[in-house]
């Protein structure tokens, strides 16, 4: 590992699974006083609706966000626990994962950061059970071609997530408009997407001013390795530019083809490790710059295989 250039990558909604961190807890000390931390923090058992579910219970938005941040850290932690500290290059997080790459960073402690992720996910929520919105994948299709049909269609470009690959999001019926229409703009398939609402678009504006006035609340610290923001694809360093990113992508498309792009063909990050379950995010990398290193951990065999990975 000394002579690589490290990018961490933590998971977004949509990525949990019910048995999230149970193993990673029962094995490694430093996870499961992350997992009994968050419960106390937030005064319910964030652990047990992870380790146990039921799945209704943990998709719920509140529950969701926090659980993948802690879920995301406490990977790092049981695996800094067998390969002591080693030097990060730089770290980036799909939507919600923005936050646990900036708490990765020490941009805020993790009770501060697990205090707004899950402000930031019961503002979402209530602005999704305010709301009649979804959001679709747009699969086989460049971006001018998508912001056309989202333009025509009066839906917002939600993410942009590899190439070939982008999501629209916005009140449901438009969504199906955009759907039906699809193919005529040359789309090779649209997919309306089993989500709890129009997240990254204007209908998440309630949740975007509520988590502005909580970021201006927060004292943030300079990261202690580069973050790349999900709006701008690009490195955040000073307090206004961190909380503004991170207000901003409530609404906003999240950028992943270009951080990725940016992270490889700038940053020339050689390896990727990517914590947090499901494996999305190595796919989606894999997608836009084929070949390139990643290590997905999720669970302890997975943490297992990568530690003799990393020590080969």
């Amino acid at each position: 590992m000394k002579d690589k250039r490290i990018a961490l990558l933590f998971a977004g909604q949509g990525a949990q699974a019910v048995g999230m961190g149970k193993d990673l807890a029962a094995k490694y000390p430093a996870a499961a006083e992350l997992f009994s931390k968050a419960d106390s923090i937030l005064g319910y058992s964030l652990s047990k609706i992870a380790f146990e579910g039921p799945d209704e219970e943990l998709t719920q938005t509140k529950h969701c966000q926090p659980a993948l941040f802690v879920h995301g850290l406490a990977t790092l932690a049981a695996l800094r626990a067998e390969v002591g500290e080693f030097s990060v290059h730089a770290a980036a997080g799909l939507s919600l994962g923005e936050f646990t790459a900036h708490c990765a960073a020490g941009t805020f402690d993790f009770e501060t950061g697990l205090k707004l992720v899950a402000r930031r996910g019961l503002f979402m929520q209530e602005a999704c059970e305010q709301t009649s919105g979804g959001m679709a994948a747009m699969i086989g299709a460049d971006e001018s071609t998508v912001r056309a049909l989202a333009a025509e269609t009066d839906v917002d470009v939600a993410n942009l997530n590899s190439p070939g690959q982008i999501v629209v999001s916005g009140e449901s019926s438009k969504v199906a408009l955009a759907v039906s229409l699809a193919k005529e703009h040359g789309i090779r398939m649209a997919k309306t997407l089993n989500v709890a609402g129009a997240y990254h678009s204007r209908l998440m504006n309630s949740a975007f001013i509520r988590l502005g006035e909580e970021l201006q609340r927060t004292s943030l610290a300079t990261p202690r390795f580069m973050v790349i923001c999900n709006v701008d694809a690009a490195p955040v360093r000073e307090e206004e530019e961190i909380r503004s990113s991170l207000q901003d992508q409530v609404t906003g498309t999240v950028r992943w083809t270009e951080t990725i792009e940016y992270l490889v063909d700038e940053e020339k990050c050689d390896l990727f490790l990517e914590l947090g379950p499901g494996g999305v995010l190595a796919g989606l990398l894999n997608r836009t710059r084929k070949g390139t290193p990643c290590i997905s951990i999720t669970d302890e065999p997975s943490l297992e295989a990568a530690l003799t990975a990393l020590r080969s």
